[in-house]
């Protein structure tokens, strides 16, 4: 099990530094200046922006690449459950999570050299990242944007193997705009003049222009989803197609039909950044890839014994009408072959579009029972997202936690009743404190 100094480290910066954002790249240069510029001293990068499936591109870029024989440091953010999870090191056979004294010696590193200026936490994890990669080879990094692009702690890579910008949608709207132009104009800073980019599925016409207009201004190779590769289902397969090869492969293990064109993005990711990978690889990669808390199947665990007998139990931290909708036509697409009441589990923060989350559900749900996000100053009270609910068009009650829903749901089971579809959702924080108490941590 992993240890607490890292964490015990963090909580200390958390109480000397402002939490939130401070959107600007001063001060990370500033310390990386301090720290030697460790950022300058990168295997080849694949740096991925998007408003949803930043998390699943980075998942399935990690898969090719390791199932191709090479090694990967991975950098996400949020975590679900543990702060060593944003930082996956590379080795040959499949990376690992930094190791507790590792992290907690990098921290106290970049802490030391910053000095008690100011700066905030996600600045100090993203130097820690910087300094950590280097200090381990690894033959690809593959970084996650935290928010936005343009002012993100991560755009000082200079010149990364490729920036790759998933689904485009309105979130975060007090940072990066209340229009998905404006949206993808903050996710297009990634791009770097010169350098490959691969532009995913995008929702909107007017995101995908954004992308593609400052790609060509900054004279880049550009690969766009359904113009320079398609991915589609066929008879229980997944083709992959770009202008030089043609994969017929297995049907990838993240659930859901968003996850084809997620798939195809970290395909054509890894080909432009000149990982030249075989067909076997992909397919492996196809099934082997792993991504916990996007429709994610709960089979075992405490929370799971507390439901009903025979219970399918999702779990998905999606939290925008856009990851709302992907994740109900995945369920509808379930229940046109086994049919089940389906129920939700909500907790939501209030930085979210809860009515318009739950407007992708309508018609498919019998009720929503919301609970609070735990050890969350931003949760949204349950009564007050039960409401949102009803607003939305869908019978809800407040309740205390998502073991007391599950309890209810088992209580009022009745034993010619068909075993139910659950779903918790709407938040990361949520699904992280789900995989906690249900004892299945992501490792």
């Amino acid at each position: 099990m992993t240890g607490n100094k890292a964490e015990n480290a963090i909580e200390r910066l958390m109480g000397l530094h402002p939490k939130g954002f401070d959107l600007s790249l001063d001060r990370i240069l500033r310390l990386m200046e301090r720290l030697g510029n460790p950022h300058l001293r990168l295997p080849p990068v694949i740096h991925i922006a998007g408003t949803n499936g930043k998390g699943s591109a980075a998942a399935f870029c990690r898969a090719l690449l390791e199932e191709a024989g090479l090694s990967c440091h991975v950098h996400i953010s949020p975590h679900l459950v543990r702060w060593h999870e944003r930082f996956r090191l590379g080795a040959r056979g499949g990376g690992k999570l930094v190791d507790d004294d590792t992290l907690a010696d990098a921290l106290e590193r970049v802490a030391e050299a910053n000095g008690g200026e100011h700066i905030t936490v996600f600045e100090l994890l993203t130097a820690t990242m910087f300094v950590l990669f280097p200090e381990h080879p690894a033959d690809v990094a593959i970084i996650e944007v935290g928010l936005g692009g343009r002012f993100d702690a991560t755009n000082i890579i200079p010149r990364p193997a490729t920036s790759l910008i998933m689904p485009v949608a309105l979130d975060h709207t007090a940072w990066l705009g209340d229009r998905v132009e404006l949206v993808a104009a903050e996710k297009a800073g990634i791009i770097k003049p010169g350098c490959p980019v691969v532009i995913g599925f995008q929702m909107q016409d007017a995101a995908r222009d954004v992308l593609v207009e400052t790609a060509e201004r900054l004279e880049c190779p550009v690969s766009v989803y359904g113009q320079d590769f398609v991915a589609f289902p066929d008879q229980g397969r997944f083709v992959y197609q770009d202008g030089d090869v043609l994969f017929d492969l297995s049907m990838p293990r993240l659930l859901g039909r968003h996850q084809l064109a997620n798939a195809a993005a970290a395909i054509a990711a890894v080909r432009s950044a000149g990982f030249d990978i075989g067909h076997g690889a992909v397919d492996r990669a196809m099934q082997s890839v792993q991504w916990p808390a996007r429709m994610q199947r709960l089979s075992r665990g405490d929370l799971v014994e507390l439901a009903p007998d025979n219970s399918e139990i999702w779990l998905d931290g999606g939290h925008n009408p856009a990851a709302g909708q992907a994740v109900a036509e995945e369920l509808a697409a379930r229940n046109e072959i086994d049919d089940r009441p389906v129920f939700l589990i909500a907790g939501m923060i209030d930085t979210k579009d809860q009515t318009n989350y739950f407007r992708q559900f309508t018609g498919l749900v019998k009720r929503v029972f919301t609970v609070p996000v735990p050890d969350s100053d931003a949760s949204v009270p349950n009564d007050a997202l039960a409401a949102r609910a009803i607003e939305a068009g869908l019978p809800a009650e407040p309740i205390h936690s998502v073991a007391n829903a599950l309890k209810l749901l088992s209580a009022n089971q009745e034993p010619h009743d068909t075993a139910p579809r659950i779903l918790i959702c709407g938040s990361l924080y949520l699904a992280g404190a789900v995989l906690k108490e249900n004892g299945t941590l992501p490792d």
